[in-house]
């Protein structure tokens, strides 16, 4: 494709497979080493621009705080004021951003990436957003020749750090290899789901279930208990049974009934009810907009929003079972 001649750097990177062997090798060991930017360097965005570097790729960062950039800059990574100075001077660049109106501002805004994005290049969105954003702002690149891809993430900040989150990823399929060049040096699963959006789609699909399976396992434990049973029993029972969950299983959200979960450490860590409740609401809007009834899924976005708003902010989204036996007045 043309996008992948006019960057130079990654024309051979999982495309043209009747060159040489080792003029590949070698062209591609280039390529792994120009420079990639990244913009956004909050939870996630740091230990994954850390891994990049990590990979050995210089690193070009931007973040609004500049007190987040600091521990980038020891690392070697070189940091810029703003996202336009970013895009002058990297052809690949990874946004990580807390939500839509940051992504627009961070692509579109008068100091936005596509103020000076060069053609070919190709832009990395793996903030959570609405996917109707997504394709706004890859309409909006491809006007300028550039290539716009969402890959929005799984595993937090955990998994950022180790490198083992999993990027859903929306956009050109024939760019996708190189797209994965990148995303592997921060993942351990990189899966391709189709046009620019769907990634977004399959992130927000997920964490609906989730949430869901979330509710579902603390009231059906809160309600075992009550009846007399023991908590561990309970879970070993139901995790035997047709109700297992990945919540059941996995994440228990009783405390005491697996070590190493968040429910076992005072909900402290993992995926926090302020995250899961922009999550809910991505999903209720875009069943909105799709007409598309979700009453489980609005349900549990309002159940988030209240605790939200009593205390469990900052919380593990498995505290809904200590939210549950505060409702009933215990």
């Amino acid at each position: 494709s043309m996008a992948a001649l006019l960057r130079g750097s990654r024309c051979l990177v999982g495309k043209c497979h009747n060159h040489v062997n080792a003029m590949q090798v070698s062209i591609r060991s280039m390529a792994s080493k120009t420079q990639v930017g990244f913009v956004g360097l909050g939870n996630m965005g740091n230990p994954m621009a850390k891994n990049l570097i990590k990979h050995g790729y210089p690193v070009i960062a931007s973040d609004v705080f500049p007190e987040s950039c600091k521990e980038l800059q020891e690392l070697g990574a070189q940091i810029l004021d703003s996202p336009a100075d970013v895009a002058d001077k990297a052809d690949r660049i990874i946004t990580m951003l807390p939500s839509s109106p940051n992504v627009i501002d961070v692509y579109t805004g008068p100091n936005g990436i596509l103020k000076k994005v060069k053609k070919g290049s190709l832009l990395i969105d793996s903030s959570t957003i609405d996917p109707a954003v997504s394709k706004d702002m890859a309409v909006a690149a491809e006007k300028l020749g550039a290539v716009f891809m969402d890959a929005p993430v799984s595993g937090g900040v955990g998994a950022a750090t180790s490198g083992k989150l999993t990027f859903m990823v929306g956009g050109p399929e024939e760019e996708f290899n190189a797209a994965k060049e990148l995303l592997s040096c921060m993942g351990a699963n990189v899966v391709y789901c189709g046009q620019v959006g769907t990634g977004q789609a399959a992130k927000i699909c997920n964490n609906m279930l989730l949430a869901i399976g979330m509710i579902g396992t603390a009231e059906t434990m809160n309600l075992g208990i009550r009846l007399g049973l023991d908590p561990k029993l309970l879970a070993k029972i139901l995790n035997m049974s047709s109700g297992r969950c990945w919540s059941s299983d996995t994440y228990n959200p009783v405390p005491g009934v697996m070590e190493g979960v968040p429910s076992a450490n005072n909900y402290q860590g993992g995926f926090g009810t302020t995250l899961m409740a922009k999550d809910l609401g991505l999903a209720q809007y875009t069943a909105t907009n799709t007409k598309t009834p979700v009453p489980l899924g609005s349900l549990a976005h309002q159940i988030y929003r209240m605790m939200c708003a009593r205390g469990y902010a900052s919380k593990d989204f498995s505290s809904v079972f200590q939210f549950l036996r505060e409702e009933e007045g215990q």
